[in-house]
C-alpha cells in the first residue's frame, strides 16, 4: 500500500486546503499562547496568591469548624497588598522556584532536600517535620513518609504548589513531576496530591475561565481513588446540585470530610488538605469569577483562612489576567521590596516564572515561535498521568533513604530565629543561643512574672533543647559562681541543665514544685574549680519534659566572681 500514501496525502489535501489543514493539526495537537497573554496571567495568578493571604491574614484558624460571621470579615484596603512579602504561604514556593532556577528542571529530589533543609524560616507541621527530618539525615522521599513525619495530609504542599502550574501553562504533567519532587519533602498521599490538584488547577487556567471545567481538569492530574479526588467531586457536584448556597454546601463539607471518622484517618485535624481544599473550591466555585467574592467565601469557610482564599484567588486571577484586575489589588503593590528568604522582588519573581516556563514548555515538546514580532508558546496537548495511589493510613514501604556524609556537611543550619541572636546580645552579652524553636513567641520580654527585663526561650523540639553557651574565665586564686533566677510557664514546666566542657553540673526540674518563688527558680552553680584554668564552655539548656509549654524566662544570668 505504500506507493499509494502520497497520491492519499494529495486527495486530502485538495479536500482541505492547506492554511485549513495545518491549523487543524495545531488545533489537535498544540494550543497557542503568546508571551504577551502568559506574562499577564502569570502576574495575575501571583497577585491573587497575595490578595487571598493579606486579606485572611487577621482571620486564620481563629474560627474552626464553624463558619466566618459576616461582619468579621476584613475590609480590603489596597495597601493591604504589601503585607505579604513576610508570609510563608509565598516565600516557602519561592524556595522550589530559587532551586529550579539554580539546578534546572532535572534537579534531583535530594538537591530540592537539601535546599529545603537550609531554609532559615519558621515552619509548622508537614513543613516543619519535612525539614527536621531532612536536617536528621532523613532524605527524601522518606522525608515525607508517615514513618517518620505524622502531618503526612497536611495542607502544606497544598498552599506551596502554585508555582508548579504558575510556570507550566497548559502543562499538568509538570505539576505532577513537581509534586513528586517538592511535595514529597512534607507530605505524602493526598498531602501530595493535594499541591498537584492546585498546580494543575493554575495550568489549566491558561486557557480556561469557568472554575467547574478548570476543577475538573484538574482532577485528572491525581489518582481517581484517593480522597481528594472524591471531594472534588463532591464540590463539583453540590455546586451543580444548589449553584447560590455556599453554606449549604459548607455544612455539606463539615459532615462528611470533618465530622465522619472515615475522612480523618492520618488527619491533623483543622490542618488537613482535604478540608481546606474543600474550601478552596467552596470560594471558587461559589464565588462565581467575582474576585471580592471567591476571596470572601473560601476565607469565610475558616480553618486555614489564609491560605485557603490565597489559592482560590490566585487560580481566579489567572484567569482574569493582571490587566483586567480591579486597581484596588494592583496599584499599591510595592515592586522594590523582597519576599523574606528570598531573592525575589515582584519584577524578579515574574522574570523567573517566565524564563523557567520557557524551559518547561520546551522540555514538554512545545515550541516558542515569533510571529509579525511577537513570541508565541505552542503547547503540547497531552494527557496527564497521576502519581500513583498511596494512602497516608496505610503507606508503602520506606525507601531507606538518608544523606551521605557528604551531603550532610552541605546543610548549614542556624536553628535559632533571627531576633534571637541580638535578644540575647542584649540581656546577657557575651552568650551565644542555639537550637531555639519558634513556638511560644520566644525573644525579650519588657516584663513578665513581676520580673522586667526578661528573655524567653523555647526547646527546638521534643528532644533537643534550647541552649545558652558561653567561656567564663575564672582567674587564679578567685572563686566565682553562676546565678540563675529562670521562670516557666504556669501551665508547664522543663529542666534546666548547667553543663561545663560537656560534664553536667546541675540537672533540675524547674516547675511548680521546684520554683518556690512562684514562677521563680533561683540557683547558684559553684565555677571556682575552674580558677586559674582555660575557660570553660558553660551550657544552660531548656531541656523538654513533657512537650507541653516548655518555654523558660531568663532574669538573670550572672557570673559572679569573688
Amino acid at each position: 500500500m505504500k506507493p499509494f500514501a502520497p497520491l492519499l496525502l494529495a486527495l486530502v489535501c485538495t479536500l482541505i486546503p492547506p492554511g485549513r489543514l495545518a491549523a487543524a493539526e495545531k488545533a489537535t495537537e498544540f494550543r497557542r499562547l503568546s508571551l504577551t497573554e502568559y506574562r499577564d496571567k502569570m502576574k495575575a495568578g501571583w497577585i491573587g496568591q497575595i490578595a487571598g493571604v493579606t486579606w485572611g491574614a487577621p482571620t486564620e484558624f481563629k474560627f474552626r469548624d464553624r463558619i466566618i460571621p459576616a461582619d468579621k470579615v476584613p475590609v480590603w484596603k489596597p495597601a493591604m497588598i504589601n503585607d505579604a512579602f513576610g508570609q510563608d504561604d509565598l516565600y516557602v514556593e519561592m524556595t522550589f522556584l530559587r532551586t529550579l532556577e539554580q539546578y534546572g528542571l532535572n534537579v534531583s529530589i535530594r538537591q530540592a532536600g537539601l535546599d529545603f533543609a537550609n531554609s532559615g524560616y519558621p515552619l509548622w507541621c508537614a513543613n516543619r517535620a519535612g525539614r527536621d527530618n531532612l536536617r536528621a539525615g532523613i532524605a527524601p522521599p522518606d522525608s515525607g513518609h508517615p514513618k517518620f513525619n505524622q502531618c503526612p495530609n497536611d495542607i502544606d504542599y497544598q498552599i506551596e504548589a502554585d508555582y508548579s502550574g504558575l510556570i507550566a501553562p497548559g502543562l499538568p504533567q509538570f505539576a505532577i513531576e513537581m509534586g513528586e519532587k517538592f511535595g514529597r519533602l512534607m507530605n505524602y498521599g493526598d498531602g501530595m496530591y493535594a499541591g498537584q490538584f492546585i498546580g494543575a488547577m493554575y495550568a489549566a487556567a491558561f486557557f480556561e475561565s469557568d472554575p467547574v471545567t478548570i476543577a475538573e481538569t484538574a482532577l485528572r492530574a491525581i489518582p481517581a481513588d484517593c480522597q481528594y479526588a472524591e471531594m472534588v467531586r463532591d464540590l463539583v457536584a453540590w455546586y451543580r446540585a444548589d449553584p447560590n448556597d455556599w453554606e449549604k454546601a459548607w455544612q455539606l463539607c463539615q459532615r462528611k470530610y470533618r465530622e465522619d471518622p472515615e475522612y480523618q484517618k492520618a488527619s491533623n485535624g483543622g490542618i488537613d488538605c482535604k478540608i481546606n481544599g474543600a474550601y478552596v473550591l467552596l470560594g471558587l466555585l461559589w464565588g462565581q469569577r467575582d474576585p471580592d467574592r471567591t476571596i470572601i467565601i473560601s476565607m469565610r469557610g475558616g480553618q486555614d483562612s489564609d491560605c485557603n482564599p490565597s489559592s482560590a484567588a490566585g487560580v481566579l486571577f489567572t484567569t482574569i489576567g493582571f490587566a483586567n484586575l480591579p486597581p484596588r489589588f494592583t496599584q499599591e503593590l510595592n515592586q522594590k521590596t523582597l519576599f523574606d528568604h528570598t531573592a525575589y522582588n515582584f519584577p524578579k519573581l515574574v522574570a523567573v516564572c517566565e524564563k523557567l516556563a520557557r524551559q518547561v514548555v520546551k522540555s514538554a515538546g512545545g515550541k516558542i515561535t515569533r510571529r509579525k514580532g511577537e513570541e508565541f508558546f505552542l503547547i503540547p496537548v497531552r494527557a496527564p498521568q497521576p502519581s500513583k495511589l498511596e494512602l497516608s493510613w496505610a503507606p508503602g514501604p520506606i525507601a531507606n533513604s538518608r544523606f551521605t556524609p557528604a551531603e550532610m556537611a552541605q546543610i548549614r543550619v542556624d536553628n535559632v530565629p533571627a531576633h534571637m541572636h541580638a535578644a540575647v546580645r542584649k540581656f546577657a552579652p557575651g552568650w551565644q543561643i542555639a537550637n531555639c524553636g519558634l513556638d511560644m513567641d520566644p525573644g525579650l520580654r519588657a516584663e513578665w512574672g513581676g520580673k522586667p527585663n526578661v528573655l524567653a526561650t523555647h526547646p527546638l523540639d521534643k528532644d533537643t533543647g534550647c541552649t545558652l553557651s558561653n567561656r567564663v574565665k575564672v582567674p587564679a586564686g578567685k572563686t566565682a559562681r553562676l546565678r540563675l533566677v529562670v521562670g516557666h510557664d504556669p501551665q508547664g514546666d522543663f529542666d534546666l541543665i548547667v553543663r561545663a566542657n560537656g560534664r553536667e553540673l546541675l540537672r533540675q526540674p524547674v516547675s511548680k514544685a521546684t520554683a518556690t518563688r512562684d514562677p521563680w527558680l533561683v540557683r547558684e552553680v559553684d565555677l571556682s574549680q575552674f580558677a586559674g584554668k582555660k575557660a570553660p564552655q558553660i551550657e544552660l539548656v531548656n531541656q523538654p519534659s513533657g512537650w507541653a509549654f516548655e518555654a523558660a524566662y531568663w532574669a538573670e544570668i550572672k557570673v559572679i566572681i569573688e
